[in-house]
């Protein structure tokens, strides 16, 4: 807090100029301590906007898709590196949105069953709760799918869309 000090001192003029800058300040200390209870809330907002396109913002998260197909495990290394990690839905609202945003495109979501079979977790640890599984699945066909997409090729629902997939298939994440 010594740098406003130290501007206020410096600036006579410009009182709106300082104000914005006590504010900001008052801002950081407000949420500095803030614990984010999704990847995509700890997301670093200034390497946001230094990426050319393709964010979304829904409900004080930030979403992006990849352009590259890849594995659910290098797909969610690129999501760390950048900050973020592989989308966790948590409600019917932000399915929609996911789908609307992104097209239906067959993504990886941060969500797997790699620990124990049939129980599904999000990359944060936590458990499946909310739930948009396509008919039929999950159904770990010939026991090697264990992570999961959303926007299945094959589901005619842009809400009931999950499917598990072999881990080390190439598909955008989110």
């Amino acid at each position: 807090m010594s740098e406003i000090s130290d501007y206020m001192n410096y600036s006579e003029k410009g009182g709106e100029r300082v104000e914005m800058v006590v504010d900001i300040y008052d801002s950081v200390d407000a949420v500095k301590d803030h614990k984010p209870n999704a990847e995509t809330e700890a997301v670093d907002v200034k390497s946001i906007q230094n990426e050319p396109t393709g964010w979304r913002f829904f409900n004080k998260s930030v979403y992006n898709i990849s352009t590259e197909k890849k594995s659910w495990a290098v797909s969610r290394q690129d999501c760390i590196k950048k900050g973020a990690d592989l989308v966790i839905i948590n409600s019917k609202e932000e399915q929609e949105f996911i789908d609307k945003s992104f097209g239906g495109t067959q993504a990886w979501i941060g969500l797997n069953d790699k620990v124990t079979e049939g129980e599904f977790k999000w990359v944060d640890g936590s458990p499946l709760t909310t739930k948009f599984w396509w008919d039929g699945e999950p159904n770990n066909y010939e026991n090697k799918k264990d992570c999961a997409i959303t926007g299945f090729a094959k589901a005619n629902s842009n809400i009931s869309s999950w499917a598990d997939f072999a881990c080390d298939l190439a598909v955008v994440g989110i």
